[in-house]
C-alpha cells in the first residue's frame, strides 16, 4: 500500500508541475515583467554583493531579471526555470545586452544541480512559487557552498501582491494538500523557520515597486487577465459564470483602486510591497 501511495503522490506532484509550468507559460509574462519588474534583478544583484567570476545561480529565473544584471557583472550564471518557454525572451534580452548565461530546466523543489556548487543563489520573485516551501527551501540551500550568499526578493503578504492573491482565492480551485500560498515567502519569520540554523548574518528591508504603467484601476486588471498566468487560470476555472467573472472583476478593480494613487492627468501609481532578504550559508 505505501509503494502505490508513493507512486500515487509522485504522479500528483508530476500533475502539479505541469499545470505550474503551463500557467506560467500562458499570457505573455516577458512582456510584464518588460514593463514592470526589470529594476527588481539590479536590486537583488546588489544586496548580493555579486562579483565577478563568482558561479550564480538563479532559481525560477522566469526571462532572467536578476540573472542577466548578474552576468553583467562578470558572474558566471546559470537560470533555471520550471517553465523554459520563458527563456526565449530571456536569452533575446541578454544578447541586447551584451551577456552569455547559461539557462537550463530545472524545478526548483528538486534542483539539477550539485551540492555545494554555487558561491551565490537567488531568486527574484521566483522561488516563491513552487508549491512545497520547505523542499525549496532545502535546494536552495543544498546548492550553494558553505558561507556563500542566499539572495531572495519576493512578494509580502500584506502588500498588494501578496493581497492580489488573497483576492484570488474564493474565486480558485481549492490547492492541492500539503501546499502552500506564495506570499508567505514576503514574511522573514516564515523563511527563517524555513531556513533555520543553516543560515547566518541575515538582512533583510522591505521596499517597494512603484508602478505606472496603468491610468486606472480597471487598466490593471485588463491587462492582467491577459498577461499574467495565476490569474489567466483563475479566470479560466470559472468558465462562463459570468457572476463569478463579474465578481472577481469587481475585487480585483477595488482591490488596485485600495493601492493606488492618482494625481490629476498623471498616470494610476501603485506601491507594491516586497521583501528584500539575504543571509549566509552556515
Amino acid at each position: 500500500m505505501s509503494d502505490q501511495t508513493d507512486v500515487a503522490g509522485a504522479e500528483a506532484d508530476r500533475e502539479l508541475k505541469r499545470k505550474h509550468r503551463a500557467m506560467w507559460a500562458s499570457g505573455d509574462y516577458p512582456a510584464l515583467a518588460d514593463e514592470m519588474l526589470l529594476e527588481l534583478g539590479a536590486v537583488l544583484v546588489e544586496a548580493c554583493g555579486i562579483k565577478s567570476r563568482q558561479r550564480v545561480l538563479d532559481v525560477a529565473a522566469g526571462t532572467g531579471n536578476a540573472a542577466i544584471p548578474a552576468a553583467m557583472m562578470g558572474a558566471k550564471v546559470v537560470a533555471s526555470d520550471l517553465t523554459p518557454e520563458l527563456f526565449e525572451a530571456g536569452r533575446k534580452e541578454a544578447a541586447n545586452r551584451g551577456v552569455s548565461l547559461e539557462w537550463q530546466e530545472g524545478d526548483a523543489e528538486a534542483l539539477p544541480f550539485e551540492d555545494a556548487e554555487f558561491d551565490v543563489v537567488m531568486s527574484c520573485i521566483g522561488v516563491m512559487f513552487a508549491p512545497h516551501h520547505k523542499a525549496a527551501a532545502d535546494e536552495l540551500l543544498r546548492v550553494c557552498k558553505p558561507g556563500g550568499s542566499i539572495g531572495l526578493l519576493c512578494w509580502t503578504p500584506e502588500g498588494f501582491t501578496g493581497q492580489m492573491f488573497a483576492a484570488l482565492k474564493p474565486f480558485a480551485p481549492p490547492p492541492p494538500p500539503g501546499t502552500q500560498p506564495a506570499a508567505l515567502w514576503g514574511s522573514e519569520d516564515h523563511i527563517r523557520e524555513l531556513m533555520g540554523e543553516r543560515i547566518a548574518d541575515v538582512h533583510t528591508r522591505k521596499q517597494n515597486l512603484t508602478v505606472r504603467s496603468f491610468h486606472q484601476p480597471a487598466d490593471f486588471v485588463r491587462y492582467f487577465k491577459s498577461h499574467y498566468g495565476p490569474i489567466i487560470s483563475v479566470y479560466k476555472s470559472l468558465g462562463e459564470d459570468q457572476d463569478k467573472v463579474k465578481a472577481l472583476d469587481t475585487a480585483l478593480t477595488d482591490l488596485a483602486d485600495s493601492f493606488g494613487d492618482a494625481h490629476g492627468d498623471t498616470p494610476f501609481q501603485m506601491e507594491w510591497e516586497y521583501l528584500l532578504f539575504t543571509a549566509k550559508k552556515a
